[in-house]
């Protein structure tokens, strides 16, 4: 992979400090699904990525895409791992506490005849805590306001989920203290928009 310059609270996107519905569709920007839309699941706190911040993370991401294995939890909509099912990701994972949005996810890999794509309805935490499998692409967009970040971070790096030079993406509430990441996490990009911070990072191998 190109190199990049430079509480065990059942966990799910749905955070319960905002009583805002989610949108009925999310918009696939690019791909062989381009300006398809995908029905979303009606539930409380449910916080898409806007197409803003999606059309630039997949710009950072453009010669990372394809062909990589992605891990997309808190999967809410799945705007960005259908996004990247669009750009030809091999195989994406898409993690959903939410019952009802774990089944409109299932729903969509239906429509979209998609057999890259596996949808699992479970607590990220308890999911990061069983056996593990190496991803190139680490989607993280945990509910506001949980501090879930580190804890959720440590796992990934520890449990074995990051393949060699992994790339993580972030999307966090602008006013979070700022959460302690794994020391062999490099920083690559770093914007707001609105409220919202969203950063990429690339793990460095480490040396037994």
């Amino acid at each position: 992979m190109p190199r990049h310059k430079a509480s065990p609270t059942p966990l799910t996107r749905h955070g319960q400090e905002t009583k805002k519905r989610a949108p009925g569709s999310v918009r696939l920007i690019s791909g062989r699904w381009k300006g398809r839309k995908l029905p979303v699941r009606d539930v409380e706190g449910l916080r898409p990525t806007t197409d803003r911040v999606k059309e630039t993370l997949f710009n950072w991401l453009a010669t990372d895409i394809r062909d990589s294995r992605c891990l997309d939890l808190f999967a809410g909509s799945g705007s960005l791992g259908f996004e990247a099912l669009s750009r030809y990701a091999a195989y994406v994972m898409m993690v959903e506490l939410d019952k009802g949005a774990a089944a409109q996810l299932t729903t969509n890999l239906a429509t979209l005849a998609c057999n890259q794509g596996k949808v699992v309805q479970q607590d990220a935490l308890t999911l990061l805590n069983g056996k593990s499998e190496p991803f190139d692409i680490i989607f993280l967009d945990p509910p506001f306001r949980r501090d879930l970040l580190e804890s959720v971070c440590t796992l990934l790096e520890e449990r074995g989920w990051l393949a060699d030079e992994a790339l993580i993406y972030i999307e966090r509430e602008i006013e979070a203290t700022e959460p302690v990441f794994p020391a062999n996490w490099q920083l690559c990009k770093d914007k707001q928009a609105g409220q919202v911070r969203y950063q990429l990072y690339q793990r460095e191998s480490v040396t037994p």
